[in-house]
């Protein structure tokens, strides 16, 4: 037997934490911030429901801070085991823990000298140093590498094409001639996407632990190159700067890809990109060192010598006094900075800068959750809280959907429908509730499995 216990992405898309204990062993697949609503992030100061040194190992499905931020703070609070992951995922935590951890002290230091937090003084959930000590605990792995937690247990990680290194954690009991298999879904990536892999398929599954940030809803099926063309051209008319929040880790390469094909082919005009965030330039640097990692059509640009993530008018702002600069920019020019919910980062100088002027604009190109600031300038608020100020949104607001790494539901049923046996439980997590529910819905009328929307806390036993 087995029993799974959820401790997060439950009735929210983030802070993904789930408890796997088998013989004897307790495991945690991902271990994620909550972000978003206040009474979220608030978890991410709990004490850890179950104590953390009693835990052997920690899987990571990949390196987005939903699936890992919280790791630095598992550590600090005990945590010794080991760390496994794809070579991808671990290279991009060493960045984006650090940068989190920095983030954190900095937006403390920040809180404190403006005086606008409750607590006195404002502490950080966790230090540079704390993302430093987790990172020594980290052994990853190549995709397919068999590995063994004892003699009947493997686990492999499996491409899910969702950010680079993604994976899904197959998990695998064999009894002789037959076997018995758990499968964690971490983020679905989508079919057909520049630079990454199409999510491999899987087979033989008897339980499921299946992502939803898209149950209740489909992509559209506009093509996300020309509705972003759209957006630069029209931005570029109206002499603004078009200012782009986006996650440092996969959106950002990806968009920094159509940006460049898109001027190769005459479709915008040629205006200065300022990619302004250390993560975000040092995980592209990642992603150009990774071409083993991407898609052909990609890998056979690079071995042709394209620089695919380099716009022509590409300027690298890694010094807060290179950020700064992009003030004195006045038009006719694109931003790209994170976060990319707008939680943190130089992206809310940015906006707090430009969003009172009516000749600018913002582009969400991701998935904005409850709570966050995101959320609040995409659904058309006159007035949006940045540093404990009101700033007015008067620039235009714009959202493309196409350029998501999540798949929506149509996309996951198709993939779930290539499965060759029912899965005795199908657990539906990682969604606002609407969309887990509509998720679970989905499944049962196209393919009559039984399906669980479990509640923080909840534990299951697993015949496994």
């Amino acid at each position: 037997m087995a029993t799974i216990t959820f401790w997060g992405a439950v009735g929210t898309v983030t802070g993904s934490r789930h408890q796997l204990e088998l013989d004897g062993k307790k495991y945690l697949i991902d271990c994620g911030m909550f972000q978003g609503l206040k009474e979220n992030r608030l978890r991410n100061w709990e004490p850890f429901p179950t104590a953390p040194y009693d835990f052997d190992k920690v899987f990571l499905t990949h390196a987005h801070i939903d699936h890992t931020g919280y790791l630095p703070r598992f550590v600090n609070e005990g945590f010794q085991g080991q760390v496994h992951c794809t070579y991808a995922t671990r290279d991009l935590c060493e960045v984006m823990l650090h940068d989190s951890a920095h983030l954190q002290e900095e937006d403390a230091k920040w809180a404190n000298k403006r005086g606008y937090s409750k607590h006195k003084p404002a502490l950080p959930l966790y230090t540079v140093d704390d993302a430093e000590k987790a990172m020594k605990l980290f052994q990853p792995v190549h995709y397919g590498y068999e590995m063994y937690l004892n003699n009947s247990v493997r686990i492999k990680f499996k491409d899910a094409g969702h950010i680079l290194g993604s994976s899904f954690i197959d998990i695998k009991r064999i009894d002789g001639r037959s076997s018995k298999k758990i499968l964690f879904s971490g983020d679905f990536g989508r079919p057909d996407r520049p630079v990454l892999r199409e999510p491999v398929q899987v087979y033989n599954v008897d339980y499921l632990i299946l992502e939803s940030t898209y149950g209740d809803r489909l992509h559209e099926d506009n093509d996300p190159y020309e509705e972003l063309e759209k957006v630069i051209n029209e931005s570029y008319r109206r002499r603004g700067v078009l200012i782009i929040p986006s996650f440092s880790v996969g959106r950002t390469q990806t968009i920094l890809y159509a940006i460049r094909e898109m001027e190769k082919d005459n479709k915008i005009p040629v205006m200065p990109v300022y990619l302004d965030s250390p993560m975000a330039i040092r995980a592209t640097e990642i992603f150009e060192g990774r071409i083993n990692d991407l898609n052909l059509t990609a890998r056979k640009k690079r071995l042709a010598g394209e620089n695919i993530f380099r716009p022509e008018e590409l300027h690298i702002c890694k010094t807060v006094d290179e950020s700064k600069a992009i003030n004195r920019v006045s038009e006719k020019a694109i931003i790209i900075s994170a976060s990319g919910m707008v939680t943190g980062g130089r992206i809310l100088h940015h906006l707090a800068y430009r969003l009172p002027e009516s000749q600018n604009t913002v582009l969400f190109i991701g998935y904005q959750a409850k709570g966050t600031r995101g959320r609040t300038i995409l659904e058309g608020k006159p007035e949006v809280k940045i540093h404990g100020q009101k700033v007015p949104v008067r620039a235009r607001v714009e959202s493309i959907s196409g350029f998501s790494g999540h798949g929506d539901y149509q996309e996951i049923i198709a993939w779930l429908k290539a499965f060759n046996k029912k899965p005795k439980k199908t657990f539906i997590v990682h969604g606002e509730p609407e969309a887990s529910q509509a998720m679970a819905e989905h499944i049962r009328q196209e393919l009559n499995w039984e399906t669980v929307i479990p509640k923080f806390g909840d534990h299951f036993e697993l015949d496994f």
